[in-house]
């Protein structure tokens, strides 16, 4: 009966220690969103510089076993080759202006964008 009651504490314990890991985590600050999207873009480049380090390296070879080789066939059709990606170079993308983001007013207030030169009555007017 205590060997019961241990496995059932532990599988009790377990269990409430899955439901605290699968808790919802609150939304990132923008600071920490603004630094994965960094991390992520710097991850994507890491990607292409070790494609490009590796296509590099598989020409090496096909060369040294063209040349070492007899029987060996030439290159019938060059691909699109090696591109370098270049330097690391992150450009966050733009705030929108409190204005375009809608933050002036209610929504379903307005009748037309704020943009436009129609007046107000003409814009919602039916077509016949």
């Amino acid at each position: 009966m205590m060997q019961f009651s241990r496995s059932s504490l532990l599988a009790l314990c377990a269990a409430s220690v899955c439901t605290l890991a699968s808790a919802k985590l609150p939304a990132p600050s923008p600071e920490a969103a603004a630094k994965a999207a960094e991390a992520a873009a710097k991850a994507a480049w890491a990607g292409k510089v070790d494609n490009y380090k590796l296509c590099l390296s598989q020409d090496r070879v096909a060369a040294h076993y063209r040349k070492t080789t007899p029987t060996a066939k030439p290159a019938t059709a060059a691909g699109a080759g090696c591109t370098d990606p270049g330097p690391f170079a992150y450009t966050p993308p733009a705030a929108k202006p409190i204005e375009a983001a809608g933050a002036h007013s209610p929504p379903g207030t307005a009748s037309s964008p704020p943009s436009t030169l129609a007046p107000a009555a003409a814009a919602s007017a039916p077509k016949s």
